[in-house]
């Protein structure tokens, strides 16, 4: 695996945290269990997890709410579309599920090698309250933290960049963006002249996940961030 970027000219890494740093797939799936218990219509995984990710998109059009309020809409949809009619407090508790998502394996380590030689920042579509319980897990402090909830807006829209850019005070060629999300990071991201990195934690496996498609070639392809990681230490 080469690095066709060079990675002393970056000040800060920029991350998406929930596909990314956090494995949110294996968080969404255990969160449905507990959401659909006792449904007769459930689909296969992947059915589900593209099923999210279409209605995690659409409810997050429109006028800004909060990411609690587009998970609980998400998952009114997902019981009704699994033949249930999960009551609210359910569905509260699936959009509350986020805080205990866990971090892939390969996180905390390799968030820990590229603090010591970057400033790391992160830009999420989340609530301020639902990131710091996993910011807990991370093992790491974040010299800025960009959320839905402060920019009132969702990626793929720039918002998130454009403000990470600004608490950064730093030109876009001196930060690079890693993120596992075509459609959210990388496709945004790229059109606003930032180098990126892409996390492919999917591959070998079928079909997008969580995630909608998005055509887009990334600055570099990652299996995980440990072999980004890896990649700065050699580099």
């Amino acid at each position: 695996m080469s690095a066709p970027i060079d990675f002393h000219r970056f000040e800060a890494l920029t991350f998406d945290c929930y596909g990314t740093l956090i494995d949110w797939e294996r968080g969404i799936q255990d969160a449905l269990s507990v959401l659909l218990e006792g449904a007769t219509e459930v689909p296969s995984r992947q059915k589900l997890l593209e099923l999210f990710g279409r209605y995690e998109s659409e409810a997050e059009h429109g006028s800004f709410k909060s990411y609690r309020q587009v998970l609980t809409a998400v998952a009114l949809r997902m019981g009704a579309a699994c033949g249930l009619d999960p009551d609210r407090g359910r569905a509260d508790g699936f959009a509350a599920s986020v805080g205990v998502w866990p971090p892939f394996p390969d996180t905390v380590d390799a968030l820990r090698a590229l603090s010591e030689r970057y400033r790391l920042a992160i830009v999420s579509n989340v609530d301020d309250d639902l990131f710091a319980k996993s910011a807990d897990m991370l093992g790491v402090s974040f010299s800025e933290i960009v959320t839905a909830q402060q920019v009132e807006s969702y990626k793929p829209a720039p918002a998130h960049f454009l403000e990470a850019l600004r608490r950064l005070d730093l030109p876009v060629e001196r930060v690079l963006h890693v993120a596992q999300s075509l459609y959210h990071d990388i496709a945004p991201a790229k059109q606003l002249g930032l180098t990126c990195v892409w996390v492919n934690r999917r591959a070998g496996r079928a079909g997008g996940g969580a995630t909608p498609p998005a055509v887009v070639t990334p600055d570099l392809e990652v299996p995980d961030l440990a072999s980004l990681a890896r990649l700065v230490r050699a580099h």
